[in-house]
């Protein structure tokens, strides 16, 4: 008996006791310019998105040292903008590796629910702004998005899952699909397809088609989209000049959504490959990812500049050519060349 009294006792003694660490306010440390690099947000951002997310990520309790909203907003937005190990973010903010991977998981679930600011536009008003933006670049008409796909790595799938998310370039990922205005703002996303779909199957099975049907105005995509009355692509071998100025005009005014994204990946290092894949379950990788899409019309929104050496990154061009016809697109597309 006096042998187990002796076991308990040390057992005891190895128990971890609950340490309260300081927790270092940013607001207080760190000035906007520093703030945009760290968290790409200024102070008066930061605290929108906190007033924003507080009745949902911050509950009542009667325990100490509860992680206020404001900490809980700093370390989600460290780990989108950095694209660091959760242990990392932890230790920055002085809280737990457990409390991170919870904040996170409750923020970017907040703000995807909370953050309305990806709109299509349908009023008139709205759709001549946005044809009259996409003129001013390359004098294609009637263009009222840029559509196109990326790959956002991701590691965190179980094994049987797998090689659904294997992409066409051999690594696990989630195929996003994007539609973007003059100004890179995302007028449309679609975030819950793995890595292997087509990007032309993410579009049939989206919205898109239905909202095309009620606007007038067309979107314009690569080669690896199919030809439609509403979605122009570009000639796969031009034989006339006004063939070779309608590629020219439609490549140039097109390019707003590889910048978009371009932009969107040097924003938040977490969903570039060379920052580090995401590592969690697919389902939490599509809220993550929704979250940045979302913050990034934020930033554009409030015209919140870029960090300085960390500028929009070129990406490489989809090289998948679409095979479907479409008559009504054909049509649609050499009456384009001869007006215009």
């Amino acid at each position: 008996m006096a042998a187990f009294f002796v076991l308990f006792e040390n057992d005891r003694a190895l128990r971890r006791e609950r340490v309260f660490r300081d927790r270092i306010d940013p607001l207080d440390k760190f000035t906007d310019y520093e703030l945009i690099a760290r968290y790409r947000f200024p102070r008066r951002t930061v605290l929108e998105l906190t007033d924003l997310i507080r009745n949902a990520v911050q509950h009542p309790t009667s325990r100490s040292c509860a992680i206020p909203a404001h900490t809980q907003a700093f370390t989600t937005l460290r780990f989108l903008a950095k694209g660091e190990y959760l242990s990392e973010v932890a230790d920055i903010h002085r809280i737990s590796i457990s409390s991170a991977s919870r904040i996170i998981t409750n923020v970017t679930s907040a703000l995807c629910q909370l953050l309305d600011n990806v709109k299509f536009p349908t009023t008139n008003a709205d759709l001549a702004k946005v044809k009259d933006e996409f003129y001013q670049l390359a004098n294609f008409p009637n263009v009222i998005g840029a559509i196109d796909g990326t790959l956002i790595p991701i590691q965190g799938m179980t094994g049987d899952e797998e090689p659904n998310f294997i992409c066409r370039k051999g690594f696990p990922a989630i195929n996003v699909q994007g539609v973007v205005d003059a100004n890179l703002r995302f007028s449309n996303i679609v975030v819950r397809w793995p890595g292997a779909t087509h990007d032309s199957f993410v579009l049939g099975n989206s919205l898109l088609p239905n909202i095309m049907g009620l606007v007038n105005g067309w979107l314009l995509g690569d080669s690896g989209y199919p030809l439609k009355k509403w979605l122009l692509t570009p000639f796969l071998d031009p034989r006339t000049p006004q063939e070779q100025r309608y590629n020219s005009a439609h490549c140039t005014t097109r390019n707003t959504v590889e910048r978009a994204f371009g932009v969107l990946k040097s924003r938040f290092r977490c969903i570039h490959k060379t920052g580090g894949s995401l590592q969690f379950a697919p389902e939490k990788c599509i809220k993550i990812i929704e979250c940045c899409l979302r913050l990034h019309n934020k930033a554009i929104d409030a015209r919140i500049p870029m960090n300085a050496g960390n500028g929009p990154m070129q990406l490489y061009q989809n090289n998948i050519v679409y095979q479907g016809v479409d008559n009504d697109g054909i049509a649609v597309r050499q009456r384009v060349v001869q007006r215009f």
